[in-house]
């Protein structure tokens, strides 16, 4: 019953910024813990960032300062902000959402629902 669907994606160099999207329908969006988990060819998905409220934020080490999550639950919408991008950052890019808030939003098996992915893709 709950969708999510991931836009923004795209092949940009090293350095540059991308904005992912993802939009939620069919649920309570403003209750769910909404995270981002990308995945390189042969390498396992990795958390990305999650957001529970505008207080409260989680991101990988890999990606602190360079990414900002961010949400509008007017929209149903979480976001994805990318900035100084490496080439290490290419991978697909899954939108996900945790019905039950005391899940630890680092944990991909936390999560009820997920996108269909993105593809970023960065060259040096």
């Amino acid at each position: 019953q709950v969708q999510l669907v991931e836009t923004g994606g795209g092949a940009v160099q090293a350095g540059d910024s991308l904005r992912l999207s993802c939009a939620a329908s069919g649920g309570t969006f403003s209750s769910y813990t909404m995270g981002w988990f990308r995945q390189a060819p042969g390498k396992e998905r990795e958390f990305v960032a999650a957001i529970k409220s505008a207080s409260d934020t989680y991101y990988a080490d890999s990606v602190k300062v360079r990414f900002t999550i961010s949400r509008d639950n007017a929209k149903n919408t979480v976001y994805l902000q990318m900035n100084s991008l490496k080439p290490e950052d290419t991978a697909v890019y899954y939108c996900a959402a945790d019905r039950v808030p005391t899940h630890w939003p680092t944990r991909g098996l936390s999560y009820d629902y997920w996108g269909q992915g993105t593809q970023v893709t960065v060259s040096s």
